[in-house]
């Protein structure tokens, strides 16, 4: 039986990572694709509905971004969002203007039709609007099924071919009826069963991943980070000793983090563990260096060399594993079919493969970090490991703001650790998404003991969030803060000074560099 799946065509909104979770909360697997993916690869026996994104282009602009026509001719429900609504209007043939009043935000929805999408949704609810256009005709075949005070087509449909749109943003939590509105078009329209789950996610991987290394045999980066740590737990179920896991400790590691990662995986995990030590060649690499994404790169080229030797040490390798999250792919590449912007190089998804002549396997590609977590835990790992804050490949070294020196990881090392502890000690560090300590580049004058010092600023980051997309700052109690504070400035030598993070993503993004 092939495994049900529902597309999201990604036409740039920034609420599409929301989208694909509303799926999978329904147990239903999703991809997001870009407008110009190749419509003969659809399998109608997979493809249970394809849902059109929103955007933040127009359909009647020149630039603005299509799909290809001959989806809505497959007999594959579709439903369009935002700009997904208005696009399929105008490739349907009916007509889009732009909207005399703007509407942004909550908005009053009238149902004026309950079969299929509006099953068990109130006449009356609060939807999420965001738009400048809107439709003025609809195309044949359609009806008006919702409205709002200004936008008197909120919602249309073709019960017919099972084609829907709304104006508004049923992703959203602010959109009353939203999980209501998501469910039905997966399981009234599309009628997907909802057998998606980790258990199944973790046996079609292990076979998966036997098949497509056969014989041969594996290595994989292991961090003793969540990614990386399920990756190297799931591949060695499927392969067992021909996964070799490398882990490097590049010296902008966390506090004991490389005795912890042995201890773990040799004892108790049994994985064929291969420990490398090359703090000083990472660090002499970065000596002088400042500028964030050079930092970066230098890390990846680095990590590169170290493997290959290593790679060659072991004998034959023709696959490079990698705990590559989808979140990951999304921020290191253009998923639109447009100019998005880069935000930051993950260096997990560098140049990797390329340049050591390897095939990947990226058993998590698909996954958001809380799934990554449920499969840890259907695969028995300790919740510890799983519960583990996210860490970013390059390290310490992008959280040290300026040069990065073995003396600077050494301050940061410290800090963190009381950070992180008194975090733990007082029972909050399972509450939030991801906390740690950035070492600015600017010192400040301070007294301890009677004595004037001037010595290096710390800025501690704590946020919660779901999936990393989107993240707000924690509210950490003052007198929790004060214990913090004082312990960093009490133990850590070098630090006289310690300032707290209050910055949302977006607009900044959780780590510093």
């Amino acid at each position: 039986m092939a495994r049900e799946k529902i597309l999201i065509i990604d036409f740039g909104s920034q609420y599409n990572q929301l989208i694909a979770r509303k799926v999978r909360e329904l147990n239903v697997f999703c991809e997001i694709l870009p407008p110009d993916f190749p419509v003969e690869s659809i399998d109608p026996a997979e493809i249970k509905g394809i849902i059109l994104s929103g955007g933040p282009a127009s359909v009647y602009s020149k630039a603005a971004p299509r799909c290809d026509e001959r989806i809505f001719s497959l007999g594959i429900p579709i439903m369009g969002i935002c700009y997904g609504m208005q696009l399929m209007s105008k490739m349907l043939g009916g007509d889009v203007a732009k909207s005399h009043q703007r509407e942004y935000g909550r908005a009053p929805l009238t149902v004026t039709d309950h079969k299929l999408l509006f099953k068990d949704v109130p006449k009356a609810s609060v939807s999420w609007m965001s738009h400048g256009d809107k439709v003025r005709r609809m195309p044949k075949g359609f009806i008006r099924i919702a409205r709002s005070p200004n936008t008197s087509i909120a919602a249309f449909a073709d019960f017919k071919r099972n084609f829907f749109g709304v104006q508004f943003h049923p992703e959203v939590a602010h959109t009353q009826a939203g999980k209501t509105i998501i469910r039905n078009f997966v399981r009234l329209v599309c009628r997907c069963r909802g057998d998606w789950s980790m258990k199944s996610f973790i046996n079609e991987t292990v076979a998966d991943i036997r098949a497509a290394a056969g014989p041969d045999r594996v290595i994989l980066g292991l961090s003793g980070g969540v990614d990386s740590s399920v990756a190297a737990v799931l591949i060695n179920k499927a392969i067992g000793r021909r996964l070799v896991c490398i882990f490097v400790d590049n010296g902008l590691l966390r506090k004991d983090e490389g005795k912890a990662v042995k201890e773990l995986f040799q004892k108790h995990f049994k994985l064929n563990l291969h420990c490398i030590d090359a703090s000083k060649e990472f660090l002499n690499n970065l000596s002088g260096v400042i500028e964030p994404e050079k930092k970066r790169k230098i890390i990846g080229r680095t990590f590169i060399k170290v493997f290959d030797r290593e790679a060659k040490s072991i004998g034959r390798v023709k696959y490079l594993a990698q705990g590559t999250l989808y979140p990951d792919l999304i921020e290191s590449r253009s998923v639109f079919g447009g100019p998005s912007a880069t935000i930051k190089t993950h260096h997990n998804v560098g140049g990797l493969p390329k340049k050591m002549n390897l095939k990947l396997i990226e058993p998590l590609k698909y996954l958001f970090k809380d799934e990554v977590r449920k499969v840890g835990r259907e695969l028995d790992m300790p919740p510890d490991v799983l519960g583990r804050h996210p860490f970013p490949g390059p390290g310490l070294a992008v959280r040290i703001l300026g040069e990065v020196t073995k003396e600077r990881c050494d301050i940061l090392r410290e800090v963190d650790d009381r950070f992180i502890s008194t975090l733990k000690r007082e029972n909050l560090y399972d509450k939030i998404w991801q906390a740690f300590a950035v070492l600015l580049p600017v010192k400040s004058v301070g007294v301890m003991g009677d004595e004037r010092t001037y010595e290096n600023v710390v800025a501690i980051r704590a946020v919660t969030s779901v999936d990393g997309m989107t993240a707000d700052w924690a509210r950490i109690p003052y007198d929790i803060l004060g214990k913090i504070s004082n312990r960093i400035i009490n133990e850590v030598k070098g630090v006289n000074r310690v300032a707290y993070d209050i910055s949302s993503k977006p607009p900044s993004t959780i780590e510093w560099e």
